[in-house]
């Protein structure tokens, strides 16, 4: 259970530096949202990438509020 606890801090904080990057990103320059994110992965674009993070940072958060033991008094 640790190491799966582990697993969704690490999607959650780097989904959250993700799409953190990609909202500065439109700020700064936002003609570039519609281009390919990387010459590797020509299927997707920086736009599509802050949407990917956002989902899978957001679904890793609930996930581990969901099975976080609660402490009863």
């Amino acid at each position: 259970m640790k190491i799966f606890q582990a697993f969704l801090k690490t999607i959650w904080l780097y989904g959250f530096a993700g799409g953190a990057y990609i909202c500065v990103n439109a700020w700064v320059h936002p003609w570039t949202l519609s281009w390919q994110l990387t010459h590797l992965t020509p299927w997707i674009r920086e736009d599509t990438f802050g949407i990917i993070c956002f989902v899978a940072s957001a679904a890793a958060f609930f996930i581990l509020q969901t099975i976080k033991p609660s402490h009863k008094l």
